[in-house]
């Protein structure tokens, strides 16, 4: 055998190598130091992963919050060594053209792992607070942050889509992370399900651009779509639209929100803090990179679809969050209203409108980061004492938690003196530049949305409302009152029959002079004036609202249920926790849900109720407030960091 195979057997051997040559893996030379901080945060969260299965008992949370910490704070460092070193060198591509390393990556990787150092402060509190020992949230926290930064970074849309898959799987398990709270589930779900659609739809658009440009390099869409011009460009044209919804639906754009109010509102509190800086702060790196520096030369296709996009997620984000009662729901259309904002800049299509964008993310990530970490602090144990009545009185229980959130509130609104202004303000101007209508509608927008932002302040800073409050008038004591005509209480309701000249004090030599204390009137004006401002008033101030009676005492008749002394009984009474905390269940009859009237969940905070702040959560409240105030007074180095970023876009 082997004698006869003798003279064919050097033709056999160059048969064979030719065949283990042709059907060789060639494998691109990657260079690690360009993803050297998706190394470490992902790399940080396997060997936390791994040390937490080698222990016998779950990981300590302390543990797993120091590691986290480092390794975010380690994220950080080599984030700003690779600005550095792009800043000398110059940008410069890896793994084969498909990640990107350029100011606007790095600056991507410097805020999301700033997002994952403060919320692991938040979420230390809330892990001891509810009991949730282990390391799985912040494993699956850093996961989800290493899918941002890969988005930041990619090249090529395959890259994105992975990037995409690994930020949304790991945010799917976080909302349903509490299992206590049905409401948690219920949020895993949608999102999953929602989430799933717009991949697939992601993907095809995807599909669809390779097959219009033959590639699904960003770099080389560019240079096909500069040296070709197609005769039917339908096929890019479906393609774009479709990676559009995609983004659409993970930056919460309308009309591709629908997800967005459960989710918030039914997710443990650190966690919608950390989706709404990170996932946004990814999609939208990703949103910006594909269409403007690789699409860019056919910006007049899409930029009609950004348009629209924009305007009805500005006031439809606006909108609906005045009507909001449970907070975490109003800063879920807050947060849409922002992703509308931040489209102005993407919509601009220009380096001012991409570096308006980056500032405004910036700004944005510890904005929402901070108020959901006041959010998550005032919820209490269970997470569910959200409704804007337990916000009431803030100030005086604990000045300095409700300053806090006063400062970042008015900061989302675009007050002065903080970086809320300055992110309106550069967005709007690269609006200008090429579309005065769109940048009106978002100045609009942004007036309505100072409304629900200065009603929880006002709201905080009420005084809670006493059995003995005489509206219309402002008594020599110390507590602020209602405007409107007097309330008395016939048959347990409020009865505001009498008027505001009533209420006033007469003559003392007079016999018909009511005998009242004298008191100072706050406002004067016609009775017809009166009437339509007392009802205006008690309603926003949410006076005569049975939620707010329930939590700070008085007696309201209503169908099927009372209010009494700081309880809401219903038919089957009233449960109690384990800490004797009276749990309130209203049916939604005193505001509710604006879509669909869900059932109103309150827990019972007396007046002088306080809440424990921790110490690493009030660390986070800290930074958060104080980078908003201090780059809202000194905004130079925020604006030149986005605006150098944008100077080294590879395009």
């Amino acid at each position: 055998m082997t004698g006869s195979l003798g003279p064919h057997l050097p033709g056999l051997l160059v048969l064979v190598a030719h065949v283990q040559r042709a059907g060789a893996i060639v494998t691109p030379h990657i260079r690690y130091l360009a993803i050297i901080p998706e190394i470490v945060m992902l790399g940080g969260a396997v060997l936390l992963l791994v040390a937490a299965s080698l222990v016998r008992r779950p990981l300590r949370i302390s543990v797993a919050t120091g590691a986290t910490l480092a390794i975010s704070a380690a994220s950080v460092g080599v984030s700003l060594w690779q600005w550095f070193d792009v800043m000398g060198h110059g940008p410069f591509t890896a793994v084969d053209h498909a990640v990107v390393v350029d100011g606007f990556s790095v600056l991507v990787n410097v805020l999301v792992s700033c997002a994952m150092f403060i919320t692991t402060l938040v979420a230390d509190g809330y892990a001891r607070r509810e009991g949730l020992d282990g390391a799985e949230l912040h494993v699956l926290a850093m996961v989800s942050a290493t899918g941002a930064m890969i988005m930041g970074s990619a090249n090529d849309l395959i890259v994105i889509f992975l990037g995409l898959e690994i930020l949304s799987i790991a945010l799917y398990v976080l909302a349903a992370f509490n299992h206590r709270r049905a409401a948690s589930g219920e949020a895993a779900l949608k999102y999953f399900l929602l989430g799933s659609f717009s991949s697939a739809v992601f993907v095809y658009g995807i599909a669809l651009v390779y097959g219009a440009t033959g590639s699904s390099n960003l770099g080389q869409i560019a240079e096909f779509l500069s040296k070709h011009v197609l005769v039917s460009n339908g096929l890019l044209l479906a393609g774009m639209t479709l990676l559009i919804v995609g983004f659409a639906f993970k930056v919460a754009a309308v009309p591709f929100h629908m997800w967005t109010p459960d989710v918030y509102q039914g997710s443990p509190s650190p966690v919608t803090g950390f989706m709404a800086a990170v996932a946004k702060a990814g999609a939208f790196a990703a949103f910006l990179r594909v269409f403007v520096s690789s699409l860019g030369l056919v910006r007049a296709d899409w930029q009609p679809i950004i348009y629209g996009l924009a305007v009805v997620t500005l006031l439809l984000g606006a909108g609906l969050a005045v009507v909001q009662r449970d907070v975490k729901r109003m800063l879920a259309y807050s947060s849409i209203n922002h992703a509308g904002f931040v489209l102005l800049g993407l919509q601009a299509a220009t380096a001012r409108g991409v570096s308006a964008a980056l500032y405004y993310l910036f700004a944005y990530t510890f904005m929402v980061i901070g108020s959901f970490a006041v959010v998550t602090v005032i919820g209490r144990k269970g997470d569910a004492a959200h409704d804007i009545a337990s916000y009431r009185g803030l100030a005086r229980r604990q000045p300095l938690l409700a300053l806090a959130f006063v400062v970042l509130l008015l900061a989302q609104a675009g007050a002065p003196f903080t970086t809320g202004l300055w992110a309106k303000l550069q967005v709007v101007l690269a609006a200008v530049d090429h579309s005065v209508p769109l940048a009106l509608i978002a100045m609009v927008s942004a007036a309505i949305a100072a409304f629900f932002y200065l009603r929880v302040a006002v709201l905080m800073y009420t005084p809670a409302p006493t059995a003995d409050t005489v509206p219309g008038s402002q008594p020599p004591a110390e507590s602020a009152v209602a405007l409107f005509g007097s309330s008395t209480r016939r048959g347990g309701a409020l009865d505001r029959t009498r008027t505001m000249a009533e209420t006033q004090p007469e003559p003392v030599d007079d016999v018909r002079a009511p005998q009242v204390a004298p008191s100072r009137p706050v406002w004067t004006g016609t009775q017809r004036q009166a009437a339509a401002l007392g009802p205006l008033n008690a309603s926003l101030l949410l006076d005569d609202d049975p939620v707010t009676l329930a939590l700070f005492g008085g007696t309201v008749a209503g169908a099927g249920r009372t209010l009494e002394g700081g309880a809401l009984a219903l038919e089957s009474g009233v449960p109690v926790d384990g800490a004797g905390e009276r749990m309130l269940v209203g049916d939604g009859t005193g505001g509710g849900d604006a879509a669909g009237g869900m059932p109103i969940v309150v827990r019972a905070v007396g007046a002088a109720g306080t809440v424990r702040v921790p110490v690493l959560t009030a660390v986070a409240i800290g930074i958060c407030v104080g980078i908003t105030v201090v780059l809202g007074c000194w905004p130079g180095p925020l604006i030149s960091f986005a605006h150098h970023a944008t100077l080294l876009f590879v395009p």
